[in-house]
């Protein structure tokens, strides 16, 4: 075997060593930070619990093709000034 070829294949191994180690360096920071997310999200949840909703039956039913009224009547004012200058 040439020296320079055994020279060669060393490096590679040793690329392969480095890869290996730095992707096993941001594999394992990355699962360190999920589970620390995970806590502060326990943590959070904890003393300051998300607030019950009451699924109250809306009685703006009737509003509605009135806002919808609005709001075309609104874009269209808008497309008007826009292709107006």
């Amino acid at each position: 075997m040439d020296k320079g070829n055994f020279m060669e294949t060393n490096l590679v191994i040793e690329g392969f060593k480095f890869m290996g180690l730095g992707m096993g360096t941001v594999f394992l920071f990355l699962v360190v930070m999920i589970f620390s997310m995970n806590i502060m999200s326990k943590v959070l949840h904890m003393f300051f619990p998300e607030p019950e909703v009451n699924a109250a039956p809306s009685t703006t039913s009737s509003a509605a093709p009135q806002d919808n009224k609005k709001v075309i009547a609104a874009i269209t004012a808008a497309i008007k000034h826009h292709r107006e200058g």
